[in-house]
């Protein structure tokens, strides 16, 4: 057995690679290659910077954008024992200098970073003492202008080179087209392309478009009548809760999920529907990121995604464990008209963006020429409410600015309480002699938790109250004295995002706003969006071909199973016939009017199965009739 299978097997429990995964580490460890991964959603992507880590010696840095996610990360690591931790914005400089420190010492494996952090003078200062052996870059679509997720925090990657000029960069992505894949290696600055590709085609997963008036009748009738795990993804947090509730009212143990949860609420309905004992989650976007559950049969889009990589990313989450799945989307001809409404909301007026620039500057009292670094918690609500802007244009506004690198702005992330012992354990001890009220509690800590004089260490007040049997504000009061004592430092968990000024305060007129990141932007939106409208509006090309063209993949037979080739299968002719038929059709007419009766007459095939296959494509609004009666191809996406 390869040491690369003898660390799968011991760490994961698994005799076996994915495909792909062991040529990447073989490249990556072997080679000292850099190496572009694409790999599908659930396609074990992890693995693949994890493992050469634990093989080498040193730290592996690995950059991902979504605190959630690392989060989630660092929960799975250590739980199999192997030490990691990270840095993102919200820490305090104390918490993040110990984990630097921790680092430069080997105490991890694995180093977590939020893209803003590379360039921070904290961590650049730890750097040159750090033993790094690998660079792995999670999203890395990320660092693409030609990506969906454009983030410009991961420009910053790319200045590691000149830190770590020999250590392999191992970037990672489940859904990029070719111009993308070709523009993340020359981001990260690849000494040679190196790409493994596999194959986006997901064998066993349906594609569905239903066009349908009422949308929730349908969706409960499409609930009751498949069985199995599922998904309902919408737009916005309160479709969440009223279309659970619909659901419940109606028999279906559904329940409802967003980013506003509470994190204990969030961490119970996650455990429960992974579990199967809650079988339909209806979310936002915010759910399914890190979660590897196999065995959903169900992924259902109530709304129209904004691209074919978010809801082919989403999508894909059904049917990880090879068995059959259905990825169904609702459709009705209002969300087109919803979809322009999205468009303007999402590219406010350059005049806007300016303005919520100024006043986002006005609302931390921030003068000119100063600001640079300040990193500072952001209430959206508090925000709207006293300049009296709307939410949409605000949330726009600040992505503009932040593609515009005059901000950054952290996702709405939960921090739970820290503590960690600022005095010796010598002292401690003298403190406790000192300060009998304190004894008890001190030595609760020290048996519940370890680690806490080397890090900051995660606590439960709530917990700690439960074992101490006295009331939850008791025990935050004790820490709270603690701390003001310089016994311990005590960070109380909280809930917000951070908006972190990148340049100096500007001039409202000074403000810049290119058309690199506006026109260009908007045009590359509204790209992406025409080619889901396409994809949802289609009746006469298979589902699976229209998202794997998208990705690259021309050269595709059709999947046979979608509502679009079950339809064609009812010609009763097989797909070489159809597809036969089908091109001399399309050589035929694509410049030049013909009469049935012609055509019939010039194409090699039974005449009953070429009026069939005409049928099919002037139902399919493929060809139509002209004035004169003669057939013409009229379908511009073909």
């Amino acid at each position: 057995m390869s040491i690369y299978k003898q660390i799968l097997t011991k760490y994961w429990g698994f005799s076996e690679f994915r495909p792909l995964q062991e040529e990447i580490i073989k490249s990556v460890v072997e080679d000292r290659k850099d190496v572009l991964g694409l790999l599908p959603t659930g396609g074990g992507k992890s693995v693949i910077f994890q493992i050469p880590a634990l093989i080498d010696d040193g730290l592996c840095l690995v950059i991902t954008p979504l605190i959630a996610l690392m989060k989630d990360q660092l929960e799975n690591l250590n739980k199999r024992g192997i030490k990691a931790a990270a840095v993102y914005t919200g820490m305090s400089k104390e918490e993040i200098d110990i984990t630097l420190n921790n680092a430069v010492y080997n105490a991890y494996k694995f180093l977590y970073l939020s893209p803003e952090r590379i360039e921070t003078k904290l961590f650049l200062a730890r750097l040159p003492e750090m033993k790094i052996s690998y660079t792995a870059v999670d999203e890395a679509h990320c660092i693409s202008q030609w990506g969906y997720d454009f983030r410009p925090s991961y420009l910053n990657i790319a200045k590691l080179k000149e830190f770590l000029p020999d250590v392999p960069f191992i970037a990672l992505t489940a859904t990029a087209t070719p111009d993308v894949v070709k523009d993340i290696q020359d981001k990260l600055k690849f000494k040679e392309y190196n790409v493994f590709q596999k194959s986006f085609e997901r064998k066993n997963l349906i594609y569905l478009v239903r066009t349908v008036e009422d949308k929730l009748k349908y969706l409960l009738k499409i609930l009751k009548r498949q069985t199995g795990s599922g998904i309902v993804y919408v737009r916005n947090r309160k479709k969440t809760v009223e279309i659970a509730k619909y659901l419940m009212q109606n028999g279906v143990n559904a329940d409802f999920f967003h980013a506003g949860i509470e994190p204990k609420l969030k961490d119970i309905k996650q455990t429960r529907w992974k579990e199967d004992k809650l079988r339909i989650i209806v979310s936002t976007n915010a759910f399914g990121m890190g979660i590897d559950k196999p065995n959903v049969r169900l992924v259902i889009h109530y709304d129209l995604p904004d691209s074919p990589e978010a809801y082919f990313q989403e999508a894909g989450r059904a049917g990880r464990d090879g068995k059959t799945a259905y990825a169904v989307l609702l459709y009705q001809k209002a969300d087109k008209l919803n979809f322009e409404k999205r468009i303007r909301s999402n590219f406010p007026e350059i005049k806007e963006i300016k303005a919520v620039y100024n006043s986002l500057c006005n609302y931390y009292e921030i003068p000119l020429g100063i600001g640079r670094g300040l990193i500072r918690p952001f209430n959206i609500r508090d925000f709207v409410s006293k300049f009296k802007l709307p939410v949409h244009t605000v949330l726009s506004s600040l992505k503009m600015l932040k593609h515009e690198l005059y901000i950054d702005l952290t996702e709405d992330d939960f921090s739970p309480s820290k503590v960690f012992f600022v005095i010796g354990r010598d002292d401690l001890y003298k403190y406790q002699v000192a300060n009998k009220q304190f004894d008890n509690f001190i030595k609760l800590m020290l048996r519940l938790y370890t680690g806490l004089f080397s890090n900051y260490t995660i606590i439960d007040e709530e917990f700690l109250a439960k074992k101490a049997n006295v009331k939850t504000e008791v025990i935050i009061s004790y820490l709270e004295r603690l701390h003001q004592q310089n016994v311990i430092r005590y960070v109380k968990q909280r809930k917000t995002p951070f908006i972190i000024f990148t340049s100096e305060r500007v001039e409202e007129k000074a403000v810049v706003v290119s058309k690199e990141h506006y026109t260009d932007r908007k045009n590359r939106f509204l790209k992406r969006a025409e080619a889901m409208l396409n994809y949802a509006e289609s009746t006469a090309k298979c589902r699976s071909q229209i998202l794997l063209a998208y990705f690259g993949e021309t050269n595709v037979n059709r999947c046979g199973e979608c509502d679009v080739c079950r339809r064609r299968n009812q010609l009763d002719l097989s797909n070489y016939e159809f597809d036969l038929i089908n091109k001399e059709l399309k050589l035929k007419l694509k410049n030049t009017p013909a009469f049935t009766e012609e055509i019939v007459d010039e194409i090699n095939a039974d005449e009953e199965k070429i009026l069939k296959v005409i049928r099919w494509l002037i139902d399919n609004n493929k060809i139509q009739y002209t004035v004169d009666k003669r057939l013409i191809w009229t379908d511009k996406n073909e």
